[in-house]
């Protein structure tokens, strides 16, 4: 396949300002992004005193308080199992204002306050939102529309060289080449997943705006009002105002895995339940769980009072509405498989996150002036904004792990100092970088980035006892990796910050990568 020279220019320029407009946005995204993959062993590494998982019997107890002294909480409960995500259950519901209130085995009485640790929950918003109120979620879908255009772009582009581009990486001398071949192998070989990402993406993000836009257009405005039942595996079901007693939540367990495992589901495991008119005859409770072999959670819908199985919605046996939620969420997270899974969407997450860094960089060198000192205004603002952003999230995140560590001990609201901590200390970095010149605030970014991610393990050990060869020791293998992951990213850095030392040494004078620019 060969292109005309035009429609080649076309397509690169469309690559090249699409992937720029874009590129900081997604850097984030993705950085942030793959770390959310182990959400679950993130809560436990953040668990400053870390307690053993509950039994069914201390759940028990917990839903039989929480029901008891809590009326709006008859309504509508929704309560996790012991072991997910937290070690103890959580119960949560919202009071007849609409406030939102979580109770737990120390606290049935309930608080606003949500249990567990908020780094996962940071980072997640950084991926989902980069941090913004309100418009975040809806301008990464619009990011994830772009980064779509910039893949096809980018696909066009490579097409008629793909099998040359996909194997050639040259080391040398000539650095501006070798960023080029390893941009392209990284993207030609993650291609699949890249796509994948950018779709799912934009549904998460854009889906409330969607059905927003097809409600009055296609559904006769009652698309908001089907949603629930669409959603929802539990069928709606009106209260008989007759009392009823709730079965036992052990019951409902080994009800819903006896119900999955005679469709064909053998590795169910329930994670979390939704309750619905406690204490009346018609009572329902819908039982949501995850199968390692299976793409997304599945559901089981029970009777509460008698155990008669209501509805399902089961990998294999989904109908349209639930197969494309679950297959969405469980492609964009990589919440199916097993711990393999999880490392492959890590990987791609951190080459996504280099894919856009080495696109700026690319960017910025394919403009420079050969032969005069004075680079234009555009690459250097360019070059600024690339480290401050990018660099400096990197900086910002490893700070927020520090102090989720290090806050409790010192009587902080951990929640809200991570937050401050970590949003301040991005706006520093950008605001060092918009000062320095680009070469010498990415050398010393890179190398803050690198002393503070390395601080990880030293704040856990500190803060918990876990250090990490006791974690090594105790079979505590999350800990244990994460803390060897961040001394693992910590050398990454350091080589990074030495190769930006060379660059700027070695390289071309006259550049924005040169010492001399400020």
């Amino acid at each position: 396949m060969k292109l005309q020279p035009a429609t080649l220019r076309t397509f690169t320029s469309l690559h090249s300002w699409v992937g720029m407009l874009a590129g900081f946005a997604l850097f984030v995204a993705f950085y942030a992004g793959a770390l959310t993959v182990f959400h679950q062993p993130l809560q436990q590494w953040a668990t400053v005193q870390p307690v053993a998982t509950s039994t069914l019997a201390e759940a028990q107890r917990l839903l039989d308080q929480v029901l008891a002294q809590h009326p709006a909480a008859r309504e509508h409960l929704g309560m996790t199992f012991p072991g997910y995500e937290l070690a103890e259950p959580t119960a949560y519901w919202q009071d007849r204002e609409g406030h939102w209130l979580f109770a737990t085995p120390a606290n049935p009485a309930g608080s606003a306050q949500r249990p567990g640790t908020s780094l996962p929950e940071l980072l997640n918003e950084l991926h989902y939102t980069l941090g913004l109120p309100l418009v975040g979620s809806w301008l990464m879908g619009l990011v994830s529309l772009l980064y779509g255009i910039a893949l096809v772009s980018g696909l066009v582009i490579h097409l008629p060289r793909l099998a040359k581009d996909l194997f050639a990486l040259r080391p040398g001398r000539n650095l501006k080449r070798f960023w080029q071949d390893a941009h392209n192998v990284i993207g030609v070989l993650s291609l699949p997943f890249h796509m994948m990402f950018a779709v799912t993406g934009a549904l998460l993000c854009l889906l409330f705006v969607l059905m927003l836009a097809l409600n009055p257009l296609i559904h006769d405005g009652k698309l908001l009002a089907a949603s629930a039942a669409a959603m929802d595996t539990a069928p709606i079901v009106g209260k008989a105002e007759v009392p009823g007693s709730l079965s036992p939540l052990a019951r409902w367990h080994a009800r819903s895995i006896e119900v999955a495992q005679s469709r064909g589901v053998a590795d169910f495991v329930p994670g979390y339940l939704k309750l619905s008119h406690a204490g009346d005859a018609h009572a329902v409770v819908e039982i949501t769980g995850a199968a390692p072999r299976g793409l997304g959670a599945g559901a089981v819908a029970l009777d509460a009072t008698s155990g008669v199985l209501l509805a399902t919605q089961l990998s294999g046996s989904r109908d349209a509405n639930h197969a494309v939620l679950a297959a969405v969420y469980a492609l964009h997270f990589g919440d199916y498989g097993n711990v393999v899974v999880q490392w492959l969407y890590f990987l791609l997450g951190l080459g996504g996150a280099f894919l856009f860094y080495s696109g700026n960089l690319l960017w910025i060198e394919s403009r420079r002036k050969r032969r005069q000192a004075e680079q234009g205004h555009s690459s250097m603002l360019m070059a600024r904004a690339t480290v401050g952003v990018c660099l400096g999230v990197c900086v910002a995140i490893s700070a927020a792990f520090v102090a989720a560590q290090l806050l409790p001990a010192l009587g902080w609201h951990v929640a809200a100092g991570e937050r401050l901590i970590c949003f301040v200390s991005w706006a520093l970095c950008a605001a060092w970088a918009s000062w320095r010149a680009p070469l010498l605030a990415a050398r010393e970014l890179l190398w803050l980035a690198a002393f503070i991610t390395a601080l990880i393990p030293l704040a856990h050990g500190f803060a918990t006892g876990w250090w990490l060869w006791r974690s090594a020791a105790a079979g505590h293998d999350s800990l244990f990796a994460i803390d060897l992951g961040a001394l693992a990213m910590a050398a990454g850095f350091a080589s990074l910050a030495r190769a930006a030392a060379r660059r700027g040494r070695d390289g071309a004078s006259h550049s924005v990568w040169s010492i001399a620019p400020g």
